[in-house]
């Protein structure tokens, strides 16, 4: 992981050398245990970067590890877990010439929680002048723009979204955008509000299964939606979903399931002849292209991710983080880690 630091072009104010050796970086030492240590600063090798971290987003995909499932081993190597980083590049590995010292960019890797992290060429984006001093966690914000693709959204369909976090409110935004009518369906009374902020035209509480079915019937003159995207990552919100996509519909995976199985109603999914795409993305091109976009839109104007921000914490603080995204206290959507 590290190398001679001579073979790397740094940043560091006309010195040849880094100064700074040892960076902070969290540790899940245990579940529910996170501690900061010092440790060294990582060097990019051949067609690496290093970045300077400014932030990195907290995801529900860090709460398996955070709570203890099994199949973990601890503790976690330092910045583990953090994937939704964005920063300043501050190194250059041998033979990378397609980005500069200075530049902003939004990233993937894999060990963000960190002052300092490495990453390839392939998995980093410019980030534009415009966008000084915003927030930019690259991988959330491409996996809505990737799920916004596969779903194939046209202008005057109906589209209902099942749970509107993060990456709900975010979608409902793109369908507006795209010209649906979007009905979105979430638990929270705050999250139901923010839906109308990013262009739902009916918002309605997740409370009774079979209620919210019917109201959806009404809704669409029986017909149900073209497109249903759930995106919470829980069996029930599966369920629902299911119930809700009309025939020859398309049911939309983009919550991320990982505490067991699923099980689904496969006579429904044969009678209504539904398309079911999992949205989920593994083709790293794939990704970058989705952060592209990402970039794009937000720079353009046609994306404001920023009142979804709304939880921000320093590092040392990242168990709080971790809490509060599983807890999801009133007011939550989505918790940052700055630097």
């Amino acid at each position: 992981m590290h190398t001679d630091a001579s073979q790397t072009k740094s940043a560091d104010k006309g010195n040849d050398k880094m100064q700074v050796n040892t960076m902070r970086a969290a540790v899940v030492v245990q579940p529910g245990t996170v501690r900061v240590e010092h440790v060294p600063v990582p060097e990019p090798g051949p067609g690496q970067v290093r970045v300077r971290l400014e932030g990195c987003g907290v995801c529900a995909s860090n709460l398996p590890p955070w709570d203890g499932k099994p199949w973990f081993t601890y503790p976690f190597e330092p910045g583990a877990l953090g994937h939704e980083g964005w920063g300043c590049i501050d190194a250059l590995g041998p033979g990378v010439d397609k980005f500069s010292v200075g530049e902003r960019v939004a990233m993937f890797s894999d060990h963000a929680y960190a002052e300092y992290d490495i990453t390839s060429t392939d998995s980093i984006v410019s980030v534009p002048e415009i966008l000084s001093g915003q927030p930019f966690p690259g991988e959330p914000l491409a996996c809505a723009m990737n799920v916004f693709r596969r779903s194939e959204i046209k202008p005057g369909q109906t589209v209902a979204i099942v749970g509107i976090g993060f990456l709900g409110a975010l979608i409902t935004r793109l369908a507006a955008n795209a010209g649906a009518r979007v009905i979105a369906i979430s638990r929270r009374p705050f999250a139901l509000n923010i839906a109308q902020q990013m262009g739902a035209a009916e918002v309605i509480p997740m409370e009774d299964h079979w209620q919210i079915i019917d109201l959806v019937r009404q809704m669409t003159d029986g017909k149900f939606a073209d497109v249903v995207i759930e995106a919470v990552g829980k069996q029930w919100p599966l369920d629902l979903a299911s119930e809700l996509t009309k025939e020859r519909g398309r049911l939309i995976i983009a919550g991320y399931h990982q505490d067991g199985l699923r099980q689904i109603n496969m006579q429904m999914w044969n009678w209504r002849g539904l398309d079911v795409i999992n949205a989920h993305e593994r083709d790293p091109q794939v990704y970058t292209d989705g952060l592209h976009f990402a970039v794009d839109m937000v720079a353009s104007g046609q994306l404001d991710p920023s009142g979804l921000y709304t939880h921000t914490f320093p590092l040392e603080m990242l168990g709080d983080a971790l809490n509060a995204t599983r807890d999801r206290p009133d007011g939550f959507l989505k918790a940052l880690i700055t630097f």
